[in-house]
């Protein structure tokens, strides 16, 4: 069998006769050798454009020169590790095009501009109990997992379409009405919204606070997967034309709060009431391969640009971290999901979350 670095070699030789204008030298630098193993490992394809190739080698140096920089920052083994992922060879504006969503940057809104937008639908106010909540704290678990209920879905892939908005919101929705039937957790369907909801860009980006006002405001029947099924593109709404039965469900109630400064009480809703949704900020991601994010990333408001459900929580350890699940398919950090740490707004966590209630549609 061929080693590793034999197919490395085999690969670059054929690589120089498809392109034929251009001199390989017989000695390849480390990087390159990094980058042709990455090419195979990843399932690359640049042999057809050396221009390409060229520009993908220059932008995987500057991924290879983060991930070092960033690991010589690791405390521990518990600290968040960098390394090589299918989309170390992007540039950080076409992650963030591609990855996140760009236009949603700009729709995030400060909390003041939210309640008045918000305060004429039927909204959950949880933050009044905050003095409640932090006499309660001691009372808390020191780890809730949501997963361990079953009332999680299994990860999605998002895949080239920006709706992580649309995931998190319904991914959450999911939970929530798995709860409230004390049931497994089912899927619906994000594509209906892609494709429906209103104040929202499809895949090209959308905001979790906007889609739950037109789900409550609409009494939108939520669809099953399998009835409105999954094709991550911006097609045309067809919720006129299905079926309503006992299947679908509705969003009755939510809440989108800023807690910048008392992320105590995001603990007490993921310990007493269940998952939620919150913006992000993602692009310190683009290299995550496991650990806590604890520094490095951004949290202010205009840098949102992506948005996850938080499932858990753990203070076992002497970092303490929310449970973070992702839109990016498994082979995305652990098995789908990352860490983050509690307490200093990393990622920009609090200042966007929402819960809701939700349950089966009952045709009323």
């Amino acid at each position: 069998m061929l080693s590793q670095q034999s197919v490395q070699l085999i690969f670059f030789s054929i690589f120089s006769i498809f392109c034929k204008d251009v001199v390989v030298s017989q000695s390849v630098d480390d990087v390159e050798i990094k980058f042709l193993d990455y090419i195979l490992q990843f399932n690359k394809s640049y042999r057809h454009n050396v221009d390409e190739y060229r520009r993908r080698l220059a932008l995987f140096q500057t991924s290879l020169e983060m991930i070092e920089s960033m690991n010589k920052l690791r405390k521990d083994e518990n600290s968040a590790s960098f390394g090589f992922t299918e989309y170390s060879d992007m540039s950080h504006d076409e992650f963030l095009t591609i990855k996140l969503a760009p236009n949603s940057r700009s729709s995030y809104k400060t909390l003041d501009s939210r309640r008045m937008n918000l305060s004429a639908f039927n909204i959950i106010r949880y933050t009044r109990n905050a003095r409640d909540v932090c006499a309660e704290m001691n009372s808390l678990p020191q780890k809730v997992d949501w997963r361990e209920r079953g009332v999680v879905t299994s990860v999605r892939n998002q895949g080239l379409c920006g709706a992580c908005w649309a995931y998190g919101v319904i991914e959450t929705v999911e939970s929530m009405v798995a709860l409230k039937r004390n049931s497994s957790a089912r899927e619906y369907s994000i594509q209906q919204m892609i494709d429906c909801a209103a104040n929202n860009k499809g895949c090209l980006g959308g905001d979790t606070c906007n889609l739950l006002q037109w789900l409550v405001q609409e009494n939108v029947h939520i669809q099953t997967t399998e009835a409105y099924p999954i094709n991550n593109t911006d097609g045309r709404c067809k919720m006129g034309e299905m079926k309503n039965d006992t299947q679908t469900v509705r969003v009755n109630k939510f809440t989108c709060d800023s807690f910048v400064g008392r992320e105590h009480v995001i603990l007490y809703l993921l310990a007493n009431y269940g998952p939620v949704v919150t913006a992000v900020n993602g692009l310190l991601w683009q290299n995550y391969l496991g650990g806590i994010i604890q520094f490095h990333c951004d949290g202010a408001v205009p840098n949102l640009n992506h948005a996850v459900q938080i499932v858990g929580y753990d203070r076992t350890g002497d970092v303490p971290y929310y449970i973070v699940r992702n839109s990016w398919g498994e082979r995305f950090g652990n098995k789908g999901y990352l860490y983050i740490q509690i307490g200093d707004n990393v990622c920009g966590v609090a200042n966007q979350v929402s819960t809701l209630t939700a349950d089966i549609d009952t045709n009323e």
